[in-house]
């Protein structure tokens, strides 16, 4: 009966020094991390700045205006064309088409194991 009692109190007095341990880390990390937040930025002034003259949209004419308006459509356009999802045939992930990595990885696994002489 002596052994299990001295064996039972280097239990507790293991675990309570292990969770004692970790419940120091734990206050010291909540500590570091109300210490760590950023402090608080100001906001800016939100007043609106004066336009420069000569630049707004009433001093183009509409032609320009028109030009202006068919110029960024056609850019827009044209990055749309050149984007990679709308190339993509398949969802990148799906179990029907999967990438390179994914299908080597499953062939990989899916060979039985042999021993290397």
């Amino acid at each position: 009966m002596n052994d299990f009692s001295f064996g039972l109190s280097i239990t507790v007095t293991g675990m309570g020094l292990v969770f004692s341990v970790l419940a120091l880390l734990w206050s010291i990390l909540n500590l570091l991390t109300r210490f760590d937040q950023p402090a608080a930025v100001e906001s800016p002034d939100l007043t609106p700045e004066p336009e420069p003259e000569g630049t707004t949209a009433s001093s183009l004419s509409p032609e320009e205006l028109v030009a202006i308006t068919i110029a960024v459509r056609l850019h827009a356009a044209t990055l749309r064309q050149e984007a990679a999802p709308t190339v993509r045939s398949y969802w990148p992930g799906s179990l029907l088409f999967a990438s390179r990595w994914v299908a080597a990885g499953r062939t990989r696994q899916n060979q039985s194991w042999q021993r290397r002489r």
